[in-house]
């Protein structure tokens, strides 16, 4: 039930000048994403500001991405939450609107305990049939994702994968350790994608591929296709632009740099802001650098 392998993106949601859903910058967005061969695309994530999406805002991007992607790549959408009846409830309607997974972060604020972790997953998996990806992002949400939590949930049938953005390279060679060869572990971590794969990771879902989507898929397909050299060295390559697309918190950066790419205005929702100014001439300097700009 593997989803994709390979580079995924994390896209944006863009907005117009009065902050709401710009989806002609939508569209354009995401023709460059599959014209640039990335294997899958998550809506609704952190990276799409999922957090200050209404309900309504969220269905009509949810009939959207469904409808413009066309099956053209596979659509996964974040239906995370903190509160277990609400993310069913999310889910249940996401997969009524037919997209293809749903990746589904930790709860943050709670802080559950590794069992209610366990039984949080468990509930929401039974409720729906979609494939889940589980998303680990502890600098996010206050708790981590253990390996050995991540390891039980992997015995449910439709929970296939997991995003790993601890940065922890102790628990992530655990995680390789203990889980079965056939469970996709993906980086959540640009700065890492080589690593993982290394390890044995089916690719990566990216913030970085919002504005490096070519450069990204290939890092994955050289790697899988036995270049391991060049995914080294386009992993080196980039960390400069990466570091600087997590200068200030995701997608304030980001967003920026694809305002310099043409693709929107670069705005966030409170309480995001734009980037900030002494921060704007070293990311200039490396998308100049990456002919990005």
């Amino acid at each position: 039930m593997k989803i994709f392998q390979g580079s995924c993106t994390a896209i944006i949601t863009p907005f117009d000048e009065n902050n709401n859903i710009d989806f002609e910058t939508f569209k354009k967005l995401i023709d460059h994403q599959l014209e640039n061969d990335t294997k899958a695309l998550v809506f609704m994530g952190t990276t799409g500001e999922a957090s200050t999406l209404t309900h309504n805002e969220k269905i009509a991007i949810c009939k959207f991405a469904v409808e413009y992607v066309n099956h053209r790549v596979p659509v996964i959408v974040g239906s995370g939450g903190n509160n277990t009846a609400d993310v069913i409830e999310k889910s249940k309607l996401f997969e009524k609107l037919g997209v293809d997974a749903l990746l589904i972060v930790t709860p943050y604020y709670n802080k559950a305990t590794q069992e209610g972790l366990i039984q949080h997953y468990n509930t929401i998996a039974d409720s729906v049939n979609l494939p889940i990806i589980l998303y680990n992002v502890p600098t996010r949400t206050a708790v981590n994702l253990a390996p050995q939590t991540v390891l039980r949930l992997s015995e449910i049938k439709n929970i296939v994968g997991l995003k790993e953005a601890s940065s922890d390279l102790n628990q992530i060679h655990e995680l390789f350790r203990i889980l079965p060869k056939d469970f996709a572990v993906y980086s959540g971590d640009d700065a890492n994608i080589y690593t993982m794969l290394a390890l044995g990771g089916s690719g990566v879902i990216s913030v970085l591929a919002n504005v490096e989507p070519k450069k990204t898929s290939k890092m994955c397909e050289d790697y899988f296709n036995g270049d391991v050299e060049s995914s080294r060295n386009a992993q080196l390559e980039l960390l400069p632009l990466v570091k600087n697309l997590f200068a200030e918190v995701n997608p304030i950066p980001v967003k920026y740099a694809l305002k310099l790419m043409g693709f929107g205005n670069g705005n966030t929702r409170l309480p995001l802001t734009i980037l900030s100014e002494s921060l704007q001439p070293s990311l200039i300097e490396n998308m100049k650098k990456q002919n990005l700009i």
